[in-house]
């Protein structure tokens, strides 16, 4: 005959090794106890769900984690030199800026440069359209002159309809003429240290544009111009505009390597 404690003792057990008895184990859901029969005790237990899973960078294998770290802090150096640079830009003169000013033009100019004339008290009253006529060599060697071509007419017909132009057909060929004509005086000399910087920069945007056209030839040298054209007062104005275009035209500028876009620079490389 059993004692009392025995049958404690014995009925414990079979109450812990009962299904749905309180304090009983249960294997995860799929998983049968044959499964669990040669596993190590801690493991018998562990749902794949649970807490030993991991997730995001931590789950990579060292390698990618490593490639994942430099990423990030490459994008981290980049955004902090931008930062950096446009501060420089717009920041007052000073002794930073008057060192690396030609680094902070390099890095801002054309396509972080800030511009506020959308909120000036009195905003542009001309119509201004830059045009560009190139000498070019045949295949046959002579040399032909093309006619004037109308580059701020494709960019209006480029942005025309669309609803969202890109910055760049918007923006790159007037800012490039606009920065020229405030680093050069009415007889198109330089007034200052950035000129030969605008120069360059004309130059680059135009061969950009002059690029993807086909002008019967190599582009040897290209001639630059603007044409102005005031617009014409409102009917119920007394004021008298004088409507007739005027032009400023620049003298003729050698084409370089470094003028040319990168690809049609590589192809040109690769042919001589």
């Amino acid at each position: 005959m059993d004692s009392y404690d025995d049958r404690g003792v014995i009925a414990g057990r079979d109450t812990a090794s009962a299904p749905g008895a309180p304090g009983a184990a249960t294997a995860p859901e799929g998983v049968t106890p044959s499964d669990l029969a040669g596993a190590p005790e801690d493991t018998r237990h562990l749902d794949a769900s649970g807490p030993g899973t991991s997730g995001g960078i931590a789950a990579l294998s060292l390698p990618y984690r490593l490639l994942a770290a430099l990423a990030l802090a490459v994008v981290g150096v980049v955004a902090c030199v931008h930062l950096g640079m446009v501060f420089l830009h717009v920041a007052p003169s000073n002794t930073l800026t008057k060192q690396n000013g030609e680094a902070v033009d390099d890095w801002v100019y054309p396509e972080f440069e800030q511009n506020w004339k959308l909120f000036a008290p009195n905003p542009l009253q001309q119509n201004i359209s830059v045009q560009v006529r190139a000498q070019v060599r045949t295949a046959d060697g002579q040399v032909k002159t093309s006619d004037w071509i109308d580059l701020t007419a494709q960019d209006g017909e480029a942005i025309r309809g669309n609803l969202l132009p890109s910055h760049t057909v918007q923006n790159a060929l007037r800012r490039s003429w606009d920065f020229y004509t405030a680093t050069h005086d009415n007889a198109n000399k330089p007034n200052g240290l950035r000129g030969a910087l605008s120069e360059r920069y004309v130059r680059r945007t135009v061969m950009l544009r002059l690029g993807g056209q086909d002008l019967g030839g190599e582009v040897e040298r290209i001639q630059v111009r603007s044409e102005t054209v005031w617009v014409k007062a409102p009917p119920w104005s007394e004021e008298k505009t004088n409507t007739r275009p005027a032009h400023r035209v620049l003298p003729w500028w050698p084409v370089t390597g470094a003028d040319l876009p990168e690809g049609v620079r590589h192809a040109s490389g690769a042919v001589r």
